[in-house]
């Protein structure tokens, strides 16, 4: 009984995530999409479970939300080569977040 309300709530909640996105302010001045133009519906996606369509609307998500956990888990319990592996996982995913849009922008 608990669960299907929580999960009623949740469709709910996603619904409402998804007719209330924020507009990217690169795209409406210049009309050409920027590096992170798809992430949100990237993210509800990926929320919902539908990894492929995750996947092919923004393929940094997974990479950044991992990045983010990282980042969190570091600071939480620093290591002694913090600044080295903050600095690799940055550069790592930034790479990719720029490969992607590249590839993209190329293909669309």
């Amino acid at each position: 009984m608990i669960i299907t309300f929580i999960f009623c709530n949740l469709i709910n909640f996603f619904d409402w995530l998804q007719n209330h996105l924020i507009s990217c302010p690169f795209k409406a001045l210049t009309g050409i999409d920027c590096p992170g133009c798809g992430f949100q519906r990237s993210l509800i996606a990926l929320f919902k479970g539908d990894f492929h369509t995750s996947w092919s609307l923004y393929p940094s998500t997974i990479p950044l939300i991992f990045l983010f956990i990282c980042t969190g888990l570091l600071y939480k319990f620093p290591t002694k080569h913090q600044s080295l592996a903050l600095k690799t996982l940055f550069i790592i995913v930034g790479n990719f977040v720029m490969i992607s849009y590249f590839y993209k922008m190329l293909s669309h």
